[in-house]
């Protein structure tokens, strides 16, 4: 069977029941899945290969009250088995024609400037780079 990409629906989750080794940071839970498939804004993208995931992207359609929709992609990742054969660039070229879909006049991404595969995928798509600063925060339990 020949390597597909697949944006994934309410209903898809069994499909990550079987993720290659270090496609996601974490184990993929159950829960967690449904509730981001479910949420109309959310997408998720992923290559398969034999039934297994072996790539992701990522994103959210964001919205504003005073800006034009705008994708937000949130992560991509993929198996080390399958790197350099162009997973990344399909999977954001899927995620991308969602956008495209939704009447998103951009989409935008955060990496650091250390993860040159990143950085070199992101350049690879026409990407801009921007000198903007991201800030964490930790929300307290309770709050």
């Amino acid at each position: 069977m020949p390597l597909q990409i697949r944006m994934l629906r309410p209903g898809d989750e069994w499909i990550l029941a079987n993720v290659a080794a270090g496609v996601f940071d974490k184990d993929v839970q159950t829960n967690w899945t449904i509730e981001f498939l479910l949420d109309p804004r959310h997408h998720l993208a992923v290559a398969l290969d034999g039934g297994a995931v072996v790539g992701f992207a990522s994103a959210v359609h964001y919205v504003h009250p005073d800006k034009p929709p705008e994708l937000w992609i949130n992560e991509i990742g993929v198996a080390s088995t399958h790197q350099k054969r162009g997973l990344g660039r399909q999977l954001m070229q899927a995620l991308f024609a969602v956008g495209q879909r939704l009447g998103c006049q951009e989409a935008w991404v955060l990496t650091d400037q250390a993860n040159t595969a990143a950085n070199r995928l992101y350049r690879s798509l026409d990407g801009s780079e921007s000198a903007a600063v991201m800030y964490t925060f930790k929300i307290p339990a309770g709050a």
